[in-house]
């Protein structure tokens, strides 16, 4: 049997280990594009989604194409606001990074919104959130009408919350409950909105019951809600005022 020493093991060893990364770098480089792609068409969809659009991009025969033109059609313009809720010129508000942003001091915060139009030509106001959740992030978009307090609609994302329990965030069934609530009280307080243990009272007009099982992260999404949806209070108190 012929024997190999030492050091050609370790040589072809190397020389292996090297191509196997250089094979691996080529092919991520590859399918990066398809990857940005992906991230891209999840974005826009939940943004759809969280004005009610794009309810059947689940059975579209072209995904991509159907969220694409959902997006171009409804999502009408976009801006960019800095803490004290002034436009700022020049940023791509799709491009912003919430979870980098929200890191940042107040003065140097990018804050997007994303504008819908419906077909009645009336506005909705999309705002995103971010933050941590039980075991991992939790994203999403909160749209409000044109009165800047009362929802008109919420969704919200994960990729490690636990199955059956926190997980239920990013049901129909959950979200729905934040359709009509108010994010400021009549003292015209921001108080965002809570997210109850053992249930909301009927007439709590900002509260939605928390999930069963879930109060971790019922909790942890509270919290985001609060701290995102504040970061726009000077705006939307601004937009309010003129109402």
């Amino acid at each position: 049997m012929k024997s190999f020493s030492n050091t050609y093991i370790f040589v072809f060893s190397a020389v292996m280990v090297t191509v196997v990364a250089i094979l691996l770098s080529f092919v991520s480089e590859q399918l990066r594009p398809a990857q940005e792609k992906n991230i891209e068409i999840e974005k826009k969809l939940d943004i759809l989604r969280s004005v009610h659009r794009a309810v059947d991009a689940a059975t579209a025969k072209d995904k991509d194409a159907y969220v694409e033109k959902e997006y171009d059609e409804f999502i009408t313009s976009s801006i960019v606001l800095d803490h004290e809720g002034n436009i700022k010129e020049g940023i791509d508000a799709f491009g912003i990074n919430m979870k980098l942003e929200l890191s940042k001091p107040d003065e140097e915060k990018n804050l997007p919104v994303f504008i819908f139009t419906g077909t009645d030509s009336i506005h909705k106001y999309i705002f995103p959130l971010w933050g941590k959740g039980l075991w991992g992030p939790i994203w999403g978009y909160i749209s409000l009408d044109d009165d800047f307090t009362t929802i008109f609609g919420a969704v919200f994302a994960h990729t490690s919350e636990t199955p059956g329990l926190g997980a239920e965030i990013n049901t129909k069934a959950f979200q729905d409950q934040f359709m009509d609530k108010v994010i400021f009280d009549q003292q015209n307080n921001f108080i965002s909105i809570q997210v109850v243990r053992g249930g909301a009272k009927p007439d709590d007009p900002s509260a939605v019951d928390a999930i069963s099982g879930g109060t971790i992260t019922s909790k942890a999404l509270q919290k985001i809600m609060f701290v995102c949806l504040e970061s726009y209070e000077t705006y939307l108190q601004s937009k309010r005022s003129q109402q």
